[in-house]
């Protein structure tokens, strides 16, 4: 049998349904669904270069649509979904702050994250504005979230 005999012979059996498996409704509705590893890429750990917010930009709109409360826990990251919990490690002194991502950035070169005041101070790193950190996805929705319509 030729190459192109072979293929013209799958091509039917395929369009006949032939040898094709037989899925239950649970099955194609499983084969329907997105794959978890589709958004595994969000849920690796990363190493960069963090800085945080000035408090001169409370107030001002968030990607999600808040307003920034230097208080909060609030961070930026460029790809990670809005609404994204993640644990941020500071790799010089080992401490550690739970943020949730509610913008998108930080836009200056070298730099995975920014976080608020509040959580720059947990993290002891107000002094020198920046600090190489771990950021670590704790949860992930599938989408992100944002606030209602203003």
């Amino acid at each position: 049998m030729t190459k192109m005999t072979s293929l013209a012979a799958g091509a039917a059996l395929l369009v006949l349904g032939v040898g094709a498996p037989d899925l239950s409704p649970s099955q194609a509705a499983a084969a329907e669904r997105p794959h978890p590893a589709r958004h595994a890429h969000h849920a690796r750990p990363q190493r960069g270069k963090a800085s945080y917010y000035s408090s001169r930009l409370s107030g001002r709109r968030m990607a999600n649509g808040a307003r920034f409360n230097p208080n909060s826990n609030a961070a930026a990251h460029r790809t990670l979904p809005l609404g994204t919990t993640a644990r941020v490690t500071n790799l010089e002194n080992g401490r550690t702050a739970e943020v949730r991502v509610e913008d998108r950035g930080p836009y200056a070169r070298g730099r995975i994250l920014d976080v608020s005041p509040k959580v720059a101070g947990q993290l002891a790193m107000r002094k020198d504005g920046t600090a190489p950190v771990l950021v670590e996805p704790v949860r992930v929705p599938e989408r992100d979230q944002r606030v209602a319509e203003r």
